[in-house]
Protein backbone atom coordinates (compact mmCIF):
# COMPACT_ATOMS: atom_id res chain seq x y z
CA UNK A 1 0.00 0.00 0.00
CA UNK A 2 2.89 2.63 0.83
CA UNK A 3 4.87 1.54 -2.42
CA UNK A 4 1.65 2.52 -4.36
CA UNK A 5 1.12 5.70 -2.31
CA UNK A 6 3.90 7.42 -2.49
CA UNK A 7 6.69 5.98 -5.32
CA UNK A 8 9.76 7.80 -4.68
CA UNK A 9 9.96 6.50 -0.82
CA UNK A 10 12.44 3.84 -0.35
CA UNK A 11 11.70 2.27 2.53
CA UNK A 12 14.33 0.25 4.66
CA UNK A 13 11.50 -0.69 7.58
CA UNK A 14 8.85 0.56 8.70
CA UNK A 15 9.22 1.98 12.33
CA UNK A 16 5.76 1.81 14.29
CA UNK A 17 4.55 2.89 17.33
CA UNK A 18 6.44 6.02 17.34
CA UNK A 19 5.16 8.87 20.15
CA UNK A 20 3.66 11.82 18.75
CA UNK A 21 5.96 12.33 16.65
CA UNK A 22 7.22 15.24 15.64
CA UNK A 23 8.90 15.65 11.96
CA UNK A 24 12.26 17.90 11.89
CA UNK A 25 13.47 18.67 8.38
CA UNK A 26 16.64 20.74 7.14
CA UNK A 27 17.73 21.23 3.50
CA UNK A 28 21.90 22.26 2.54
CA UNK A 29 21.59 24.85 -0.44
CA UNK A 30 19.42 28.06 -0.57
CA UNK A 31 18.28 28.05 3.53
CA UNK A 32 21.60 26.70 4.89
CA UNK A 33 23.01 29.48 5.17
CA UNK A 34 26.66 28.85 6.84
CA UNK A 35 25.54 24.87 6.64
CA UNK A 36 24.04 25.81 9.99
CA UNK A 37 20.51 24.37 9.91
CA UNK A 38 21.84 20.99 8.48
CA UNK A 39 25.01 20.82 11.43
CA UNK A 40 21.83 21.57 13.58
CA UNK A 41 19.69 18.29 12.06
CA UNK A 42 22.92 16.11 11.73
CA UNK A 43 23.87 17.37 15.62
CA UNK A 44 20.82 16.20 17.02
CA UNK A 45 20.47 12.78 15.21
CA UNK A 46 23.92 11.84 16.09
CA UNK A 47 23.34 12.65 19.59
CA UNK A 48 20.30 10.55 19.76
CA UNK A 49 20.85 8.12 18.06
CA UNK A 50 19.04 8.34 14.99
CA UNK A 51 18.18 5.21 13.05
CA UNK A 52 17.73 6.07 9.11
CA UNK A 53 14.39 3.84 7.99
CA UNK A 54 13.84 5.05 4.61
CA UNK A 55 15.42 7.42 1.16
CA UNK A 56 13.38 9.80 -1.24
CA UNK A 57 14.65 8.76 -4.35
CA UNK A 58 16.40 11.34 -5.91
CA UNK A 59 15.84 10.97 -9.55
CA UNK A 60 12.60 13.37 -10.49
CA UNK A 61 13.77 15.58 -8.08
CA UNK A 62 17.39 16.54 -8.85
CA UNK A 63 19.54 17.99 -11.47
CA UNK A 64 22.37 15.86 -11.20
CA UNK A 65 24.92 18.51 -12.86
CA UNK A 66 24.19 20.92 -9.90
CA UNK A 67 24.09 17.88 -7.13
CA UNK A 68 26.43 15.44 -8.27
CA UNK A 69 26.92 11.91 -7.22
CA UNK A 70 29.77 10.99 -5.63
CA UNK A 71 32.00 8.08 -6.81
CA UNK A 72 33.27 5.73 -3.62
CA UNK A 73 35.80 3.42 -3.06
CA UNK A 74 34.61 -0.12 -1.51
CA UNK A 75 37.60 -1.75 -0.31
CA UNK A 76 39.94 -0.13 -2.28
CA UNK A 77 38.58 -1.52 -5.26
CA UNK A 78 34.81 -1.91 -6.33
CA UNK A 79 33.92 1.93 -7.71
CA UNK A 80 30.22 2.92 -5.91
CA UNK A 81 27.72 5.30 -7.13
CA UNK A 82 26.37 7.17 -4.53
CA UNK A 83 23.49 9.09 -5.34
CA UNK A 84 22.13 12.79 -3.47
CA UNK A 85 19.58 11.51 -1.83
CA UNK A 86 16.87 12.94 1.10
CA UNK A 87 17.36 10.57 3.91
CA UNK A 88 14.82 9.53 7.03
CA UNK A 89 15.83 8.70 10.45
CA UNK A 90 13.61 7.74 13.78
CA UNK A 91 14.61 8.51 16.97
CA UNK A 92 13.21 6.85 20.19
CA UNK A 93 12.99 9.08 23.21
CA UNK A 94 11.72 7.39 25.98
CA UNK A 95 11.96 9.89 28.81
CA UNK A 96 10.26 13.10 26.35
CA UNK A 97 7.40 13.95 25.58
CA UNK A 98 7.36 12.47 21.99
CA UNK A 99 9.54 10.61 19.17
CA UNK A 100 11.33 12.53 16.48
CA UNK A 101 11.43 11.71 12.98
CA UNK A 102 14.81 13.46 10.97
CA UNK A 103 14.76 14.13 7.34
CA UNK A 104 17.84 15.51 6.03
CA UNK A 105 19.46 16.14 2.12
CA UNK A 106 19.69 18.85 -0.58
CA UNK A 107 16.99 21.28 -1.33
CA UNK A 108 15.76 19.70 -4.64
CA UNK A 109 15.69 20.85 -8.19
CA UNK A 110 12.49 19.95 -9.30
CA UNK A 111 8.71 19.14 -8.66
CA UNK A 112 8.87 21.19 -5.57
CA UNK A 113 5.09 20.54 -5.06
CA UNK A 114 5.35 16.78 -5.71
CA UNK A 115 8.19 16.45 -3.47
CA UNK A 116 6.22 18.54 -0.62
CA UNK A 117 3.07 15.98 -1.28
CA UNK A 118 5.81 12.77 -0.75
CA UNK A 119 6.54 14.55 2.49
CA UNK A 120 3.29 15.32 3.65
CA UNK A 121 1.36 12.17 2.96
CA UNK A 122 4.81 10.24 4.91
CA UNK A 123 4.07 12.24 7.63
CA UNK A 124 0.45 11.02 8.03
CA UNK A 125 1.04 7.94 7.76
CA UNK A 126 3.62 8.29 10.64
CA UNK A 127 1.07 9.86 12.71
CA UNK A 128 3.07 12.95 12.69
CA UNK A 129 1.78 14.96 15.45
CA UNK A 130 4.33 18.20 14.63
CA UNK A 131 6.33 19.37 11.26
CA UNK A 132 9.68 21.80 12.18
CA UNK A 133 11.97 22.66 9.27
CA UNK A 134 15.00 24.45 10.15
CA UNK A 135 16.94 27.40 8.23
CA UNK A 136 19.48 30.04 7.91
CA UNK A 137 19.53 33.27 6.26
CA UNK A 138 22.28 35.65 6.00
CA UNK A 139 21.84 39.18 7.50
CA UNK A 140 23.66 42.22 8.95
CA UNK A 141 24.67 41.03 11.96
CA UNK A 142 28.15 40.99 14.06
CA UNK A 143 28.81 37.59 15.32
CA UNK A 144 29.92 38.87 18.33
CA UNK A 145 25.71 38.80 19.56
CA UNK A 146 23.72 36.23 19.88
CA UNK A 147 22.46 34.09 17.14
CA UNK A 148 18.46 35.76 16.56
CA UNK A 149 16.27 33.14 15.83
CA UNK A 150 13.01 34.25 13.93
CA UNK A 151 9.79 31.54 14.19
CA UNK A 152 6.65 31.40 11.98
CA UNK A 153 3.97 28.76 13.74
CA UNK A 154 0.95 27.65 12.73
CA UNK A 155 0.23 28.04 16.68
CA UNK A 156 1.00 31.76 17.71
CA UNK A 157 1.52 30.63 20.98
CA UNK A 158 4.29 28.95 20.19
CA UNK A 159 6.04 31.88 19.22
CA UNK A 160 5.20 33.60 22.00
CA UNK A 161 5.87 30.98 24.43
CA UNK A 162 9.31 30.06 22.97
CA UNK A 163 10.18 34.15 22.65
CA UNK A 164 10.78 34.03 18.92
CA UNK A 165 11.21 37.29 16.91
CA UNK A 166 8.60 37.23 14.42
CA UNK A 167 9.60 36.97 10.93
CA UNK A 168 7.71 39.47 8.20
CA UNK A 169 10.13 38.20 5.40
CA UNK A 170 8.64 38.83 1.92
CA UNK A 171 10.08 38.03 -0.97
CA UNK A 172 11.97 34.34 -2.63
CA UNK A 173 11.36 31.29 -1.32
CA UNK A 174 12.91 27.74 -0.48
CA UNK A 175 11.96 24.26 -0.16
CA UNK A 176 12.02 24.54 3.23
CA UNK A 177 8.88 27.70 3.29
CA UNK A 178 7.24 25.46 -0.06
CA UNK A 179 7.16 22.69 2.60
CA UNK A 180 6.28 24.85 5.52
CA UNK A 181 3.26 25.82 3.45
CA UNK A 182 2.28 22.85 2.33
CA UNK A 183 2.22 21.18 5.51
CA UNK A 184 0.26 23.93 6.95
CA UNK A 185 -2.45 23.31 4.24
CA UNK A 186 -2.64 20.04 4.97
CA UNK A 187 -4.19 20.65 8.66
CA UNK A 188 -0.35 19.39 10.45
CA UNK A 189 0.82 21.82 13.05
CA UNK A 190 3.59 23.47 11.79
CA UNK A 191 6.73 25.59 12.73
CA UNK A 192 9.41 27.13 11.18
CA UNK A 193 13.03 28.26 13.09
CA UNK A 194 15.60 30.38 11.33
CA UNK A 195 18.85 31.64 12.70
CA UNK A 196 20.48 34.87 11.49
CA UNK A 197 24.01 34.64 10.69
CA UNK A 198 27.04 37.25 9.51
CA UNK A 199 26.54 37.18 5.95
CA UNK A 200 30.80 38.06 6.35
CA UNK A 201 31.40 35.22 7.08
CA UNK A 202 28.69 32.94 5.16
CA UNK A 203 31.12 30.61 3.88
CA UNK A 204 32.70 29.10 7.21
CA UNK A 205 30.12 26.56 8.85
CA UNK A 206 28.83 28.63 11.43
CA UNK A 207 28.36 25.86 14.87
CA UNK A 208 27.32 29.32 17.05
CA UNK A 209 23.91 29.50 15.01
CA UNK A 210 23.53 25.68 14.74
CA UNK A 211 23.58 25.32 18.69
CA UNK A 212 20.76 28.65 18.53
CA UNK A 213 18.94 26.03 16.38
CA UNK A 214 19.13 23.12 18.64
CA UNK A 215 18.13 25.31 21.89
CA UNK A 216 15.30 26.78 20.37
CA UNK A 217 14.47 23.36 18.88
CA UNK A 218 14.36 21.29 22.38
CA UNK A 219 12.02 24.43 23.63
CA UNK A 220 9.45 23.32 20.78
CA UNK A 221 9.62 19.83 20.32
CA UNK A 222 10.33 18.94 24.19
CA UNK A 223 13.36 16.68 24.05
CA UNK A 224 16.25 17.44 25.97
CA UNK A 225 20.09 17.22 23.82
CA UNK A 226 23.98 17.08 25.36
CA UNK A 227 25.25 19.94 23.51
CA UNK A 228 28.07 20.08 25.05
CA UNK A 229 30.43 19.43 22.28
CA UNK A 230 28.48 22.07 19.77
CA UNK A 231 28.97 24.65 22.58
CA UNK A 232 32.51 24.12 22.67
CA UNK A 233 32.63 23.92 18.97
CA UNK A 234 30.87 27.29 19.30
CA UNK A 235 33.22 28.51 21.79
CA UNK A 236 36.14 28.07 19.23
CA UNK A 237 34.27 29.26 16.32
CA UNK A 238 33.64 32.95 17.91
CA UNK A 239 37.51 32.76 19.45
CA UNK A 240 38.65 32.12 16.01
CA UNK A 241 36.53 34.80 14.17
CA UNK A 242 37.74 37.10 16.80
CA UNK A 243 41.35 36.74 15.60
CA UNK A 244 40.96 37.10 12.18
CA UNK A 245 38.59 40.27 12.70
CA UNK A 246 41.32 41.68 14.75
CA UNK A 247 43.81 41.00 12.41
CA UNK A 248 42.50 43.23 9.56
CA UNK A 249 41.46 46.88 10.72
CA UNK A 250 38.80 47.58 8.36
CA UNK A 251 37.35 43.86 9.03
CA UNK A 252 37.36 44.85 12.92
CA UNK A 253 35.65 49.01 11.99
CA UNK A 254 33.17 46.78 10.04
CA UNK A 255 32.19 44.71 12.88
CA UNK A 256 32.11 47.92 15.00
CA UNK A 257 29.53 49.65 12.67
CA UNK A 258 27.38 46.10 12.84
CA UNK A 259 27.87 45.97 16.35
CA UNK A 260 26.13 49.69 16.98
CA UNK A 261 23.26 49.21 14.39
CA UNK A 262 22.36 46.42 16.41
CA UNK A 263 22.51 48.50 19.46
CA UNK A 264 20.67 51.04 18.03
CA UNK A 265 17.85 47.97 16.70
CA UNK A 266 18.03 46.89 20.28
CA UNK A 267 17.51 50.46 21.78
CA UNK A 268 14.49 50.93 19.12
CA UNK A 269 12.70 47.43 19.86
CA UNK A 270 13.07 48.44 23.29
CA UNK A 271 11.18 51.64 22.86
CA UNK A 272 8.55 50.13 20.95
CA UNK A 273 7.64 48.16 23.56
CA UNK A 274 6.64 51.03 26.12
CA UNK A 275 2.93 51.49 26.00
CA UNK A 276 1.54 54.33 24.30
CA UNK A 277 0.74 57.86 25.48
CA UNK A 278 -3.26 57.08 25.20
CA UNK A 279 -2.33 53.71 27.18
CA UNK A 280 -0.41 55.83 30.12
CA UNK A 281 -3.22 58.40 30.14
CA UNK A 282 -6.29 55.41 30.67
CA UNK A 283 -4.41 53.82 33.10
CA UNK A 284 -3.73 57.34 35.05
CA UNK A 285 -7.69 58.30 34.86
CA UNK A 286 -8.70 54.55 36.02
CA UNK A 287 -6.12 54.83 39.02
CA UNK A 288 -7.81 58.49 39.99
CA UNK A 289 -11.32 57.20 39.55
CA UNK A 290 -10.48 54.16 42.16
CA UNK A 291 -8.59 56.54 44.05
CA UNK A 292 -11.39 58.68 44.58
CA UNK A 293 -14.39 55.84 44.67
CA UNK A 294 -12.21 55.01 47.81
CA UNK A 295 -11.69 58.72 49.25
CA UNK A 296 -15.61 58.79 49.37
Amino acid sequence: MYGELMQPLRWEYRPDRLRAPALICAFKGWNDAADAASTALSFVGAALGGRRFATIDPEEFYDFQATRPQVKLVDGETREIVWPAVELFEIRVPRAPRDLVLLAGAEPSFHWRAFTGVIVELAEVLGTQMVVTLGALLADVPHTRAIAVTGLASDRALVTRLDLARSSYEGPTGIVGVLHAGCHNAGLPTASLWAAVPHYIAATPNPKAALALVRKLEGLVGVAIDASSLETAAEEYERQVNLAVQSDPDVQAFVERLEQAAESSEEENRLGSLPSGETIARDLQRFLRQRDGGDS
